[in-house]
This record gives C-alpha cells, structure tokens and sequence, in this order.
C-alpha cells in the first residue's frame, strides 16, 4: 500500500517520500481493519515533518485518519464493515486520566501514523464518526475539534451567556468559535486579516478584532465585554499572547493555553496571574471518551467543520508548505 513517510533525521519538507510498505495483517481478536479516506493537518503534525518533534527514519506521519471499516476481527461488536470511524489522538487514553503511556504512543510521533492507504488496530484505538459526516469533516475532529471541546466543556464549564476569546482561525479556534456559539456563547475572535474577520463573523463572531491594527487587544477586550472580562480564553498563541489573554480575562476567568504558536517559553506577568485569580490550564486534545462526548454534542447541534483546503496524499509536503503561508481559514484536509 502507498504511505508517506519522514526521510533521514532532521525530517524536512523536503525529505518527505511517498513510498510503498506492505498492507496491514488481517485483523485479530478484538481488532477492526480500515480503509483510510483522509486526514488533517495540525501543527503537531508540523512540528513532527519539521523536525521539531524528534522522530526515526520511516515515521509515517499523521495523527488524524477517517476512513471505512473493510474487515472485522473475533468479537468485535461495536462496528460493522462499511462503518465511517475516526481515529483518536491517544490511542491508550480510553477514560479518566491519561496513562503514563498516553503521550508517548500519538500516532504519527511515537508511532505510526494515518498518511497511509489502511491500518488494522484495536477498536478502541476508533470511535465512530458523526452521522451524516464524511470522511474528510470526519478527519478534522481528532485533534483539533477535540482540543477546543475539551478547552470549553471540559476543563471549563461553559455556559450560555458566557463570553469566550478565540485567537486566530485555524483548526482549533474555528471549532471553539462554532461549539461556544452552539452553546449560546458571545465570542470575540482575533486575527491579522480583516478578510479572515469578516468570515469570522459570518460564522458567528459578536465581536472582532485586528491585532496588528490593535496590538494591545487584551485590554480592547476587556473593554467590549464592559469592563468585566472574557470568561473563557482560547489561548494557541503560548509565550507571545499570554500576557493579552491574562489582561482579556475576567477576575477568576479561565485560560486553556493549547499552544505555542508564539513562543515556547516566555515571561509570564505572576502578579497578574494571582491578582485576578486566574486559571491557566495546559492541556493536549482529550481521550477517547472525550471524542465520543463531544460527537453526541455535534450530532445534537449539526455543527460541520470548516474546511480550507484538500490536498492528495501525494501532495503531503505541499499540503504543509500552504499552512506555513497562513492563507487557510479551518482546517486543511488530506484526501487518501
């Protein structure tokens, strides 16, 4: 079967190779064999065809995959040939908290990934795919839907009339943005487009933000939420946005600091921090019972993703090169 994978150490765009490997085994006991159809693009995956994320020779990438179930093994009940399923991001994370295990075995860094034709796995390694979804609005959900579901109804509670920042318009914000407004939120959303702004409010924005033309919009938003604050801040900036989210947020407000597009390190204003009570919560996708939440909460709201752009899986480095320009809006998908 066709499968990209990593070239030599340090992996590079360019040492990215579309290769044939042999197919799966046929599966075993408790196992489900599958057609895989598409994959998404996240920084995660970036970081690791970049080189950032160190990983061997013949790393097939990918950490989201969709696809067809095309063969069951002994006992497995909870699927049928035919089935659309989507892959988790833990693979080890089932329930409750994650295993020591859970951040070392994410698909396409500790081992292989979804840029491939089929993969056999266990069951639980899928979950089932929103109804009425395709495999490609399917693939978008592993990490980056999961992501802004937990930073909401999670690690935060969010309730309508709650007021939520979303910074950006990639994969994650764009989700968060249409989950707090299914929930009855008011969002304020950041970007250095007004074009991407206006899309933005489109999909449901209350409030926007240019943060070139308003660089100091910690304290804008705080004054558009009349002085009280942001309840809920999507923070994917890191370093560089930190201290803006911290002056956005209302005193006890919560902060789900999701990335670090900014910076991996920075200073961080402590005084700040304590004096309005602030929560800050680090914390990378969910598990798998998370993923089967957060369906239950798309089917009951027909929320659909927002996809940019579709590459071939043969186009894999090309795919990256347009999410390092910044000119997608969503998520970016790979069709397989």
């Amino acid at each position: 079967m066709k499968a990209v994978c990593t070239g030599s150490a340090p992996s590079t765009l360019d040492t990215l190779k579309l290769v044939e490997v042999d197919a799966p085994p046929a599966p075993g006991p408790g196992e489900i064999q599958v057609a895989l159809k598409a994959s998404s693009l996240n920084y995660h995956d970036y970081a690791v065809v970049k080189g950032m994320i160190p990983t061997p020779e013949g790393r097939i990438p990918m950490s989201d995959g969709a696809g067809e179930v095309i063969a069951v093994g002994d006992g497995v009940t909870a699927y049928a040939v035919g089935d659309l399923v989507v892959s988790t991001f833990f693979p080890d994370w089932l329930d409750g908290q994650p295993p020591a295990t859970a951040f070392t075995r994410v698909p396409g860094d500790g081992i292989n990934g979804y840029a491939c034709e089929q993969i056999t796995a266990p069951t639980t390694w899928f979950t089932r795919a929103p109804t009425g979804y395709d495999a490609a609005q399917a693939a978008t959900l592993t990490c980056a839907g999961l992501t802004a579901w937990r930073a909401l109804f999670v690690d935060y509670t969010l309730k309508p009339g709650d007021t939520v920042l979303v910074q950006g318009t990639g994969g994650v914000s764009i989700f968060a943005l249409q989950l707090a407004k299914a929930a009855g939120a008011t969002v304020i959303a950041t970007s250095s487009s007004d074009e991407k702004l206006e899309r933005v409010k489109a999909l449901g924005a209350d409030h926007v933000i240019n943060y070139k033309d308003v660089p100091a919009w910690g304290p804008k938003a705080l004054e558009l939420t009349g002085g009280r604050g942001v309840d809920c801040v999507v923070e994917v900036g890191g370093a560089g946005t930190l201290d803006q989210s911290m002056l956005a947020a209302r005193v006890g407000g919560h902060i789900a600091l999701i990335g670090v597009l900014t910076g991996m390190a920075g200073p961080v204003q402590t005084a700040l921090l304590f004096a309005k009570n602030l929560t800050v919560q680090g914390l990378t996708v969910g598990s798998r019972q998370h993923q089967l939440d957060m369906i239950a909460g798309i089917e009951a709201n027909g929320i659909e993703p927002v996809i940019s752009d579709r590459f071939a899986l043969a186009d894999l480095a090309d795919a990256f090169r347009h999410q390092e320009s910044g000119k997608h809006f969503g998520k970016i998908v790979i069709d397989i």
